[in-house]
């Protein structure tokens, strides 16, 4: 559960931030007439990433068991690649966030209504999607047959909700570099977690053989069905008898992905005394309240 409410308040903080930026721009440089059109790009965006998440798990129950494994697979692969990418980006970027949206909404206020649906919808939308598959893949590995993983999710979207409302009214200040950078290396870890049962499901669906060879098995001393043991799962995607291929796939990505993202001068600077580095984002980050 865990596990899932970090995807959900990390994934969804990233979106909040956007829409207050979006807003608050507006609002300050009195252009409330253009909030409507924003809205509307925001509410398609979000419509869209609901409906794919809807696609992605009722459409796949319509497959053959050998399908299932396979859709489910490949689409986790593909959304650890995703989660990777932005994760990175987010380190690289995160500084130059606000600036580039509110160029980008500059030149949409100058070219009409359509440019700023537009522009909300892309800054929204790709968020969305993002979320959507990582979320679908993360809860289809974590499941344990309860709403838990589900439950963890909507907390951690409301979670982010909440604070992106405190960012908008100037009642909230947060180390966003140290925010993104600590939750960007646990999400690493969650994610090599949904890589390895990715590739547990390929080999289920005969795409990779090996699904009888085990690394391990110490199902005996972590029961799948103990609390600690569902603790883990949540938590890490833990299985107690991974095949040889996931142990592999598990460990060739989680050490060098976290080593590369850790291992940054801003990084160890801000290790060492909470300093900030010439290349290191703001320390601290408050979106400008409505007035």
């Amino acid at each position: 559960m865990f596990s899932n409410y970090l995807i959900g308040l990390r994934e969804g903080l990233e979106a909040s931030l956007v829409v207050c930026i979006l807003i608050a721009y507006l609002v300050k440089t009195g252009r409330r007439d253009a909030l409507k059109p924003i809205w509307i790009g925001i509410a398609i965006a979000v419509a869209i990433a609901m409906g794919f998440g809807f696609a992605l798990e009722f459409g796949s129950q319509e497959l053959t068991f050998e399908a299932q494994e396979a859709l489910g697979g490949s689409l986790s692969v593909i959304a650890v690649g995703l989660v990777t990418w932005m994760v990175f980006w987010m380190r690289r970027t995160a500084r130059h966030l606000r600036s580039e949206l509110h160029g980008k909404l500059d030149a949409a206020l100058a070219m009409g209504t359509g440019a700023l649906v537009a522009t909300a919808f892309l800054a929204v939308g790709r968020e969305g999607l993002e979320t959507a598959l990582f979320v679908w893949a993360s809860v289809h590995a974590a499941s344990d047959g309860t709403p838990r993983p589900l439950l963890g999710v909507a907390l951690g979207l409301a979670t982010a909700v909440l604070l992106g409302w405190l960012f908008y009214r100037g009642a909230l200040k947060i180390n966003l570099a140290k925010f993104f950078t600590w939750t960007g290396g646990m999400l690493v870890v969650v994610a090599a977690g949904v890589l390895a049962y990715g590739f547990h499901d390929l080999q289920e669906a005969n795409w990779i053989p090996g699904i009888a060879d085990l690394a391990f098995d110490i199902s005996g001393t972590i029961p799948p069905d103990s609390w600690y043991g569902t603790l883990l799962k949540g938590v890490f995607n833990f299985q107690p008898d991974p095949t040889v291929v996931q142990l592999a796939v598990w460990a060739l990505y989680l050490v060098p992905t976290l080593a590369v993202f850790l291992a940054t001068p801003e990084f160890l600077a801000r290790l060492k005394g909470g300093g900030r580095s010439a290349a290191a984002p703001a320390a601290e980050e408050r979106v400008p309240a409505a007035e």
